[in-house]
């Protein structure tokens, strides 16, 4: 307690610690919720920020942009390169709304090009709220640990039912087998998770069949 005390003593310009945090904390969340406010209908569509351009899972995240984009989707994604990129340019492609939230990152991550609405942020939970809140559904690329943060969190949110129940599709069940099959047969079998909650999310080999899942899914809910 001596120590808890005397840190506070000793503290003369409070603007460097915690507390002074939370201002741009809030600043965050108020230009992050002013800006998504404005963006209707919008899919947030994540991938590896490290696959090229020859990449085939880059070429299929341009696709599925592109046909969403077309069906009156705006294209969320996180701004940077690799099928971040390619989801971008499928919106610009389409000449749907494109927009990325960009994070700022000790290795600088510069936004793509193709950004026609952008929005950077420092704090990763910040930007996590609003790729959920204004998103009518989540596409999952191949990806790293990135990819799979957003997609476990949004998963467990539909789960615990905190969120309202929206599309998680997964594109590639090639890339994917590993993860899906550990799922089945380690999660599952220990009852760590339910059968049921298998069907929270869908996979996909085709971009047509991204856009068949999410609008199938709004299509039942009329």
């Amino acid at each position: 307690m001596e120590k808890v005390k005397k840190c506070l003593s000793d503290r003369h310009d409070f603007t460097t610690e915690d507390p002074w945090r939370m201002f741009r904390i809030i600043s965050e969340f108020v230009e992050g919720f002013e800006v998504m406010s404005c963006v209707d209908n919008a899919v947030s569509i994540f991938g590896s920020a490290r696959l090229k351009e020859s990449n085939v899972y880059y070429k299929a995240a341009e696709e599925v942009a592109y046909r969403l984009a077309k069906e009156g989707y705006a294209i969320v994604t996180g701004g940077g390169p690799g099928l971040m990129e390619a989801a971008n340019r499928g919106a610009r492609r389409a000449s749907g709304v494109s927009v990325g939230l960009n994070i700022q990152l000790p290795m600088e991550q510069k936004p793509n090009p193709y950004i026609d609405l952008l929005v950077d942020f420092r704090y990763f939970f910040i930007r996590k709220v609003m790729f959920v809140k204004y998103a009518k559904a989540f596409v999952i690329m191949p990806g790293g640990y990135g990819t799979l943060d957003e997609m476990f969190e949004a998963l467990n949110l539909i789960q615990t039912m905190r969120i309202s129940r929206f599309p998680v599709v997964v594109f590639g069940s090639a890339y994917w087998k590993g993860l899906l099959d550990w799922l089945h047969k380690s999660a599952v079998k220990e009852g760590c998770i339910s059968e049921e909650d298998l069907e929270i999310f869908s996979v996909v080999d085709t971009p047509a069949d991204v856009v068949k899942k999410i609008k199938t899914f709004y299509r039942k809910k009329k």
